[in-house]
């Protein structure tokens, strides 16, 4: 009875019950070859006395083993180690701990860790932030959003309501999306033209998994989303970068690269571009158009923060001129409502939309039915339109108020371009500040905002980053302004 008194060790503290921890323990002693095939096990009794519980705890335990065919009892005999396990050679002594081989840490096989996946996940749990360029969800309008989801989980056929739903999402939600779509931005779209996706990311991960094939080209500009850069690594693609002026993407550089080689897909954000928030200029949005017909690559449209301009109206997308099918046009509610909220689209021609549908139903069976229905409530009653003409005034504000303070404050230190839009003020620093320091002393000081480091490129340190403006108000941006000209001065 000794060695099952050491190695089998309940806790009697944990919230696990005792009989499975002495069923587990004995498990792992027969799959480390301890307890070999035939192995009579002492009587529940005998067990019992050793290990100090109660006989029927170790009872338990056997019937469980029993159960589950690691045990066999035979009448008039006793209880043994089935007889259907093959002999297993123990490759540690009994002394040691069972489990002690780190397994929970580290995994027994080897796999490749792909370096454009290292990225740090932004936490919302520091007090000040000039964040990458995010909503406040202070003016998200939440009640309207509660009322809708209850009204969705409570009313109508249960097994509808509640059962599985179509891949491509809500055709509700599609219908209502649609109409808005072509209201807003010049689209000629219909339901079919729309997949409901959980953000512009698993957008992006459809089309590059779904379109691309490995050694395909993908043109970004060299100042772009490291996401969608990630993706398209992540497919295989050779990643081909452009220059980006005030203008946005050099379109005539990304023609001399199409007479050279094949472009499979080029990923722009024609409205703001990413990160430095300029617009692409109406004769390069007509050549890029003409290009991806001439040479027959896709257009992937990045619209993350269109409803929100405000020198004039927002620039149509290039989907709205798109007469050959050759552009994929995604957006999301993450900036309108709150980024908690995952409800994207991904708009396209019918069939490649259906492919993408078949594509995303092995990764993701579908949506969230309960909260796509109640985006389609908030749009077909005109919240999310009043929603967003409210924000577009704050925001406005916000820019206003925040570029006043960098240049009356900070002028010294960087140099920046009020944007026309976006949620962001692209903000370069003197090249004597080290802005990773910066960030990092800033952090202790209750503020985050980036280092930057993304933005760099192997033969290029451009110190600059975008400092989001729209979470915060006017009195928040002023303290974050404060404890930056603090640590500056």
């Amino acid at each position: 009875m000794e060695p099952f008194s050491s190695l089998i060790t309940p806790d009697k503290n944990s919230k696990q019950p005792v009989y499975i921890q002495i069923a587990n323990q004995l498990m792992e002693l027969i799959r480390k070859g301890f307890l070999q095939t035939g192995y009579q096990l002492p009587s529940s009794r005998q067990l019992a006395d050793s290990l100090n519980v109660h006989r029927k705890t170790v009872v338990r335990a056997y019937e469980e083993l029993l159960a589950q065919g690691w045990l066999e009892s035979r009448i008039g005999t006793g209880t043994f180690i089935a007889a259907h396990f093959p002999e297993i050679k123990p490759q540690s002594s009994l002394t040691e701990p069972l489990g002690n081989n780190n397994s929970s840490k580290k995994a027994g096989f080897t796999f490749e860790e792909k370096p454009h996946l290292n990225r740090a996940v932004i936490k919302n749990n520091i007090k000040l932030h000039l964040d990458d360029g995010f909503p406040d969800p202070r003016l998200a309008p939440l009640e309207e959003l509660s009322r809708a989801y209850r009204t969705q989980l409570l009313t109508g056929n249960p097994y509808v309501r509640l059962g599985y739903g179509d891949t491509a999402g809500s055709y509700w939600l599609r219908k209502e999306l649609s109409a808005y779509l072509n209201e807003t931005r010049g689209l000629k779209t219909s339901p079919e033209n729309i997949l409901i996706t959980r953000g512009t990311v698993m957008g992006l991960y459809l089309a590059s998994t779904g379109l691309l094939k490995k050694g395909d080209s993908v043109v970004l500009g060299e100042l772009s989303w490291s996401s969608a850069t990630g993706n398209f690594l992540q497919a295989g693609a050779n990643v081909v970068k452009i220059p980006v002026d005030e203008f946005g993407i050099d379109v005539e550089a990304l023609e001399k690269i199409c007479k050279n080689q094949a472009i499979r897909m080029v990923y722009v954000t024609s409205h703001h571009h990413y990160p430095t928030t300029v617009a692409l200029r109406a004769d390069r949005r007509i050549q890029l158009l003409h290009l991806s017909e001439k040479y027959g690559f896709i257009i992937f449209e990045d619209d993350y923060d269109y409803d929100f301009h405000y020198l004039s109206k927002p620039l149509l997308p290039l989907a709205g001129a798109d007469r050959s099918g050759m552009v994929l046009y995604c957006g999301s509610f993450t900036k309108a409502i709150s980024p908690a909220f995952r409800v994207g689209y991904l708009v396209g021609s019918e069939n490649v939309i259906s492919y993408l549908a078949q594509l995303r139903r092995i990764i993701d069976r579908q949506g969230d039915t309960m909260l796509e229905n109640a985006m389609a409530e908030l749009l077909q009653n005109g919240v999310i339109q009043r929603h967003l003409r409210k924000s577009l005034r704050t925001y406005r504000n916000r820019r206003d108020y925040f570029c006043g303070l960098l240049k009356t404050e900070l002028d010294n230190y960087l140099h920046f371009q009020k944007p026309d839009g976006g949620m962001a003020v692209w903000t370069e620093f003197d090249k004597k500040i080290k802005l990773k320091d910066l960030s990092e002393k800033a952090l202790k000081n209750d503020l985050f905002f980036s280092d930057g480091s993304e933005n760099n490129s192997p033969t290029e340190i451009r110190n600059a980053t975008r400092l989001g403006f729209a979470s915060s108000t006017t009195e928040e941006l002023e303290q974050c302004v404060g404890i930056m000209k603090k640590l500056l001065s």
